[in-house]
């Protein structure tokens, strides 16, 4: 698969051992309040973002106690003291040019724009205004499933196109179905009809275009991006950069 591909496959790796120590259940918490707030009640059935955000959290191991008190605080049942959330998107550039797209979600604006800044400038990219990247990211469901051979990745990804799919890309092993985001769940379950099991799904923000970037601009934009992903207030980080794979192999064996 291409580097940008792959580095995606490996986040969401890394992303579910972090799980598992307890790292993101407060990002996965924020991402099921919103949910409930902005998306159409705490009703997943009826709420198509809040049950994509439980299923995400289960993935993750999440206990049930904190799905049910994310949905209570996104219904404003959390009690008093609970300060209100705003979701923000941040642009900027990382070393070598690839645009670089935050979610992020915080309780204090002002404290989380220093933070992104400061982040930026001490990885060797830079902030942006709002719009300067936005325009070259789409909105996509995402399933990344691994196939033994082309036959095997080229007759999923057909079934996938008839479950409702838009388009499907094979690559190293690796069989990548893009849907439109309320589609995704559909496409996945007909998938798990059939056995298969995703090594990840989620809603995405997808390049339109990549640049590939020298080795030393990869290290630094790998960096980089995982000290934004640290980031409490930061939900996710995507990217426009494209990476060597023998620089991938490097980051993943460190991870």
């Amino acid at each position: 698969m291409s580097g940008h591909s792959k580095w995606s496959t490996i986040k969401h790796q890394k992303g579910a051992a972090d799980a598992r120590r307890g790292a993101i259940f407060t990002k996965l918490s924020r991402d099921i309040a919103l949910a409930v707030r902005d998306g159409g009640g705490a009703d997943p059935e009826m709420n198509f973002r809040l049950r994509l955000s439980i299923e995400k959290a289960k993935n993750s191991n999440m206990p049930q106690d904190n799905i049910v008190r994310a949905v209570k605080r996104g219904a404003g049942e959390g009690g008093e003291g609970d300060e209100r959330l705003e979701e923000i998107f941040y642009e900027g550039y990382g070393p070598g040019g690839g645009a670089i797209l935050l979610h992020a979600v915080t309780t204090n604006r002002n404290r989380t724009a220093a933070e992104v800044r400061f982040t930026f400038n001490r990885g060797g990219g830079s902030l942006g205004e709002s719009g300067c990247v936005a325009w070259n990211f789409e909105t996509k469901g995402v399933i990344t499933v691994a196939v033994s051979d082309d036959d095997q990745g080229e007759e999923l990804g057909l079934l996938a196109i008839d479950a409702g799919a838009e388009d499907i890309k094979i690559e190293d092993g690796f069989l990548e179905i893009f849907t439109a985001p309320e589609t995704l769940l559909t496409v996945q379950a007909v998938l798990a009809e059939q056995g298969v099991t995703a090594e990840s799904s989620e809603v995405s923000r997808v390049p339109k275009t990549t640049i590939m970037l020298e080795s030393k601009e990869a290290e630094q934009t790998l960096r980089l991006l995982d000290s934004l992903e640290e980031l409490a207030d930061v939900q996710k980080a995507y990217t426009s950069a494209d990476f060597p794979s023998e620089v991938l192999e490097q980051y993943q064996a460190a991870s």
